[in-house]
C-alpha cells in the first residue's frame, strides 16, 4: 500500500515544498558560501551542459605559481598567524579596459593593494591598503620579458606590478612587512565593471559632493545606487576629494570594497542560476591568482573556510605613512607605527591603535556606507 501512495500525484507534490523547507535560511549564509554553492548547484542542475559551462569558467582562471616565482627566500608561515591575502586591482590600458575611460599611461599598475588578514578561527577580517605611491625598496624579481630585475630602493611601489607582475608584488610586501602571504587575487578594470554590472549595481553613501573631472565622477552627497562604470570611477577618483593625492582615494576604495561584499551576500544567488553564471563569468574572466586558488574547486574550498566573516564586520586600516622628505608627492611608510601593525598581523594579535595612525591622510573628510 505504501508503495502505490509514493507513486501517485498528491505524495510528489507534498514532497517538493518539504525540500525547500530543508534549505538553511538565506540570511545564515556568508557571501562566499553563497557563490560556492550556487556555482556547484548550477553545474548539477545543467548536468552535460553543467561540465560545459563549469570548464568554462574554470578555463577563465589564470594562475601564478608563487613558490617557484619567488623561491624560497619567504617569511616563516607561523602556525597561529591566520590566513593572509593580497588582493590586487590592477589598471592596464589595454584589450576590454582600453574603452573604459581609463587613461592612455603604457603598461598596467597595480591601482588597488589590500593585504586581507582573517585571523585563526575566521572570525574578522582586516584590509590592509598599501598605498600605491608609497616608496619601497623593490626585491630582485624576474621582469616580464623574463631578464633578472635587480633590487631598487626609492620605488613606487604600483610600479613593481609594471615591472614585474603580481609575483614580484607579492615578495615586495613580504618583505616590507614580514608577513607570509598564503593567496593573491588580481582583478582588472573591465572584470571590475562586469561584476558591478551583473548583480545589478552597488550602494554607496559620500558626505560630500565629489566633481572629478579626471575620473568622470560626479556625486551629490547623500546614497547612490552605483552601476559599473560609476563604480569603476568611484574608485579611482582622487582629484575631487581631499588633497587630490591618492591617500583620499583609499577611504573610497575600501568603502566600496565593503559595500560590494555586502551586496553580493544579500542577493539570492541560489534562486538565480543565470545571474549566477552571468556573475562567475564576469569575474573568473577577469581573475589572476596564485596557483593555489586557481580552480574554482579551490575557489570554493577557500570560500567555505571564510564562511564565518560578516564583510559589515570587516575592519579598513591604511598603512601608517607619512609624506617623503625629498618628494612630498611621495609616501614613505611611518615609523614605528607600520612595524607595529605587520607584527600584530604576523602574530594574529589585536592590531593596537597606534598601529592605524597615519601621519599622511590626504585631507580628506571620508565617506559613509
Amino acid at each position: 500500500m505504501t508503495h502505490v501512495q509514493t507513486e501517485t500525484g498528491p505524495r510528489e507534490s507534498r514532497r517538493a515544498p518539504s525540500r525547500r523547507r530543508a534549505r538553511p535560511p538565506r540570511r545564515r549564509r556568508r557571501v562566499w558560501r553563497w557563490i560556492a554553492l550556487s556555482l556547484v548547484l548550477l553545474v548539477l542542475a545543467a548536468g552535460g551542459a553543467g561540465y560545459w559551462l563549469y570548464s568554462d569558467l574554470n578555463g577563465n582562471i589564470k594562475g601564478v605559481d608563487l613558490d617557484k616565482a619567488i623561491g624560497d627566500n619567504r617569511p616563516e608561515k607561523l602556525p597561529t598567524s591566520g590566513q593572509n591575502l593580497l588582493v590586487l586591482g590592477s589598471d592596464s590600458r589595454s584589450g576590454a579596459n582600453a574603452s573604459l575611460g581609463t587613461g592612455k599611461v603604457a603598461g598596467a599598475r597595480s591601482d588597488t593593494a589590500l593585504v586581507i588578514h582573517i585571523p585563526e578561527g575566521r572570525r574578522k577580517a582586516v584590509a590592509v591598503s598599501i598605498p600605491r605611491d608609497t616608496l619601497v625598496t623593490r626585491p630582485e624579481c624576474q621582469a616580464k620579458d623574463g631578464s633578472q630585475l635587480p633590487s631598487a630602493k626609492r620605488v613606487m611601489f604600483n610600479s613593481v606590478y609594471s615591472l614585474a607582475g603580481p609575483a614580484c608584488v607579492v615578495k615586495t610586501v613580504e618583505q616590507m612587512s614580514g608577513v607570509r602571504l598564503d593567496h593573491f587575487v588580481e582583478i582588472d578594470f573591465a572584470g571590475f565593471k562586469g561584476l558591478v554590472d551583473a548583480i545589478g549595481g552597488v550602494d554607496v553613501t559620500v558626505d560630500q559632493d565629489i566633481h572629478d573631472k579626471s575620473s568622470g565622477l560626479d556625486l551629490t552627497a547623500g546614497e547612490h545606487r552605483l552601476d559599473g562604470t560609476q563604480s569603476l570611477q568611484f574608485v579611482r577618483t582622487r582629484h575631487g576629494i581631499g588633497d587630490g593625492s591618492d591617500l583620499g582615494r583609499i577611504g573610497l576604495q575600501q568603502q566600496f570594497m565593503i559595500a560590494l561584499l555586502s551586496e553580493i551576500k544579500k542577493q539570492d544567488l541560489l534562486g538565480s542560476p543565470t545571474k549566477t553564471y552571468k556573475i562567475a563569468n564576469s569575474l573568473t574572466k577577469s581573475l589572476t591568482t596564485d596557483s593555489g586558488l586557481a580552480s574554482l574547486t579551490k575557489l570554493a574550498e577557500f570560500a567555505r573556510s571564510m564562511n564565518g566573516i560578516d564583510p559589515a564586520t570587516m575592519e579598513t586600516i591604511m598603512l601608517p605613512v607619512k609624506y617623503d622628505t625629498q618628494d612630498p608627492n611621495r609616501v614613505v611608510a611611518a615609523q614605528p607605527n607600520a612595524d607595529r601593525l605587520w607584527e600584530a598581523l604576523r602574530k594574529d594579535q589585536e592590531i593596537p591603535a597606534s598601529a592605524k595612525k597615519s601621519p599622511a591622510r590626504g585631507g580628506g573628510s571620508g565617506s559613509s556606507s
